[in-house]
């Protein structure tokens, strides 16, 4: 008898949170693994700050702030999104134009604006807006996109692309051009466009090669051969691997990572928070976290697929994709593989622009699937 009692509450329970949720425009499963992760990232967090306790305070109301724009976002019809777009777009071009003009340098580069009550960074803007205004820009037209289509929606993808790679930020300019050339992929870009982009890739390296920063090159250098400067530009990756290496299987233990709570670990609360997991945590850590990735990754494809207007179906697939580059890059240049490009680990990493942003991509794709009922094919 009390079992049943226990199984009818929870059914009750369950049946409570599904119609809330219904109610909100959220999807549960996507909700639950970004709930994972954002855990996780707080977990992590708590040793990796050390001493630094304000750090995990201020992620934790950073991560509040997060969720209330997802929430908030996940309210929007798709229709007032699509009409939006070319705004968004507008004003975020507008604001990376100013920012080349008089916006604040920091650390050798000029990528934020100071309102005095305000000072964020407009690139951030762009990584929900190019793909928003790609898809708007596709919408109405047959797919797959006609050549002189093709050429316009790169135009909108190179605009935004350039202006963020001279502040200079190579790395949100990845994750920018990634989100924009997703649409144009996803929208059926054609098979001699993609051979064609890839061979002018390989033909332009040498003069892109010539015109990137000193830093940027001995990025790529470090990348081959990072035991040419081990206490200089090979330091960060070395001391990575190291953290990576030392902790084995199982890790030492949560709060036990030497290579952080000693300081060799640079950046170990933003970029390089992997390697505090991986010495920590062990690579089932590891594997538990890509896993959890690999599950909101799947799910939000699979919502993807479910919208039933072309806007909708290429702004969430964009939105899965450029959440799976994040990771790559990340994780990849933590491991040695891929050059440092500043890119965090999505909610895992120190860093509310970039949370604000992730969640705020989610809330949009979560909207564009709820909605997908009263939007005609």
């Amino acid at each position: 008898m009390f079992p049943e009692l226990s199984a009818s509450r929870t059914q009750r329970t369950v049946t409570a949170t599904q119609r809330v949720l219904r109610a909100l425009h959220l999807d549960g499963p996507l909700i639950a693994g970004l709930g994972v992760l954002a855990c996780m990232g707080l977990f992590v967090l708590y040793s990796a700050a050390g001493e630094n306790i304000g750090l995990w305070t201020s992620q934790a109301v950073r991560l509040g702030i997060a969720t209330a724009a997802m929430v908030a976002l996940a309210q929007v019809p798709p229709h007032f999104l699509r009409m939006l777009a070319p705004a968004a777009y507008t004003v975020g071009v507008l604001l990376l134009i100013a920012v080349a003009v008089v916006g604040e340098v920091s650390m050798g580069a000029q990528r934020w604006l100071d309102l005095g009550f305000l000072r964020f960074q407009p690139s951030e803007i762009m990584k929900i807006a190019l793909p928003m205004m790609v898809a708007w820009y596709l919408h109405e037209r047959p797919l797959p996109p006609s050549v002189p289509h093709t050429l316009g929606a790169m135009l909108l993808v190179l605009v935004p692309v350039l202006l963020i790679a001279e502040q200079p930020d190579l790395g949100t300019a990845i994750l920018v051009g990634a989100a924009g050339t997703f649409v144009l992929l996803l929208g059926g870009l054609r098979k001699r466009f993609i051979v064609g982009g890839i061979a002018l890739l390989a033909a332009v390296a040498p003069v892109a090669w010539h015109f990137m920063h000193e830093y940027q090159r001995q990025r790529v250098m470090t990348l081959l051969d990072p035991q040419s400067d081990p206490l200089g530009a090979g330091y960060h990756i070395i001391q990575s691997q190291i953290a990576i290496g030392s902790g084995g299987v199982f890790g030492k233990g949560w709060m036990n990572g030497s290579q952080a709570h000693l300081e060799f670990l640079p950046e170990r609360s933003t970029d390089f928070i992997f390697a505090v997991i991986g010495e920590e945590l062990g690579l089932l850590g590891q594997a538990a976290l890509l896993l959890t990735y690999l599950a909101v990754i799947g799910r939000a494809m699979y919502l993807s697929v479910q919208c039933r207007d072309t806007f909708s179906r290429l702004v969430s697939g964009s939105t899965a994709l450029t959440f799976s580059v994040y990771v790559f890059v990340n994780t990849g240049m933590v491991s040695g593989i891929l050059p440092v490009v500043g890119v965090p680990l999505p909610l895992v990493s120190y860093g509310g622009t970039s949370m604000v942003t992730l969640l705020a991509g989610f809330g949009i794709l979560m909207s564009l699937y709820s909605h997908r009922k009263l939007v005609g094919s």
